[in-house]
């Protein structure tokens, strides 16, 4: 393997294990549904998976698959209890279960390892692991953003009333997104835990809600592929920023303000911008170069006049062209 990837093989999986996170929070939102609970499925994932290896001796992908399944099932719960939330009041009330699950293992004692965490969550899971699993859950949400998901996802996000009146069960869908937005933070939880072999409060809680929207309103919060490109800057960037020291976090929080008021639909949004001027931009040429190719007027030809017979004189009369001159 390269030096390259070798000497940044951290910041590779932080980035694998950043996009599910981000993912985990995208996917609610376009839904219209604005739960953070993705962040505190990550906290319980982590501590679920290790606690699965540490005291049951768990393979790592049992660990994480049975991690997902929890965390799926804390999601499917939320979703009922808070069907009935919208908007800002349903944001507090999963802001106010990711801080309980902080809670929890601060004070967890032996359990949770209190607030010095859980150590020696060593398996013997490796890096192709973590590449299929990120591509199979990637793949999966990307394709249910094409076709008839994808129609009915944006209808309920844009109008759930409207949706509902062509028999799309608004409900239902509300409820998935708090499951799969589980089960991807259990995902990225568990693989995070298996890669570091450790897990602590401070690596979870309300900073990993704040760098979960930062990815997703700088990257693009309308598709899989703005989480990927917050998941990559905002995992590189502070690295990148290490040379400038102490002002590191001031340039960090002014290119994020300048991203998030000058690109309000992410670095995504732009992109899809610029491939459709580009693309409308060939259309129009290629119209242009075809009406002045029909507006072409042929060349003329006139035929020589026909002789005309002599009047009664017997004088021939003169001829005349197409336009009646002599």
């Amino acid at each position: 393997m390269s030096l390259f990837y070798d000497s940044h093989l951290v910041l590779i999986q932080s980035t694998l294990t950043g996009l599910l996170m981000a993912l985990s929070i995208q996917v609610p939102l376009r839904m219209g549904v604005f739960s953070f609970a993705g962040a505190g499925c990550y906290g319980f994932g982590a501590y679920a998976a290790a606690l699965l290896v540490i005291h049951q001796e768990m393979g790592a992908l049992e660990a994480i698959a049975l991690a997902a399944l929890m965390t799926a099932g804390i999601g499917l719960v939320l979703g009922l209890v808070l069907a009935r939330l919208n908007g800002l009041y349903l944001a507090m009330a999963t802001v106010a279960f990711d801080l309980i699950i902080g809670v929890i293992a601060v004070n967890g004692g032996e359990f949770t390892g209190s607030s010095t965490g859980l150590y020696g969550v060593i398996t013997d899971f490796s890096m192709s692991q973590m590449y299929v699993i990120t591509v199979a859950v990637v793949a999966l949400i990307a394709f249910s953003e094409l076709g008839r998901t994808g129609r009915r996802v944006e209808a309920v996000r844009d109008d759930p009333q409207l949706a509902a009146s062509v028999g799309v069960d608004v409900r239902r869908y509300r409820i998935v997104a708090f499951v799969v937005s589980g089960a991807l933070g259990g995902i990225a939880g568990g693989m995070n835990v298996m890669v570091r072999s450790i897990i602590q409060p401070l690596d979870i809680g309300f900073t990993l809600i704040v760098l979960a929207l930062t990815m997703i309103i700088v990257g693009g919060a309308r598709s899989w592929v703005g989480a990927v490109i917050g998941a990559v800057i905002f995992t590189w960037l502070p690295d990148l920023l290490s040379a400038v020291g102490q002002w590191q976090e001031l340039i960090y929080g002014i290119l994020v303000a300048i991203a998030a008021v000058l690109l309000p639909r992410g670095i995504h949004g732009v992109l899809v911008d610029g491939y459709r001027w580009g693309k409308r931009r060939r259309r129009d040429g290629r119209a242009e170069e075809l009406a002045s190719d029909d507006g072409d007027e042929p060349e003329l030809v006139l035929a020589d006049p026909a002789p005309t017979p002599p009047d009664q004189h017997g004088l021939s009369r003169p001829t005349t062209d197409a336009r009646g001159r002599a």
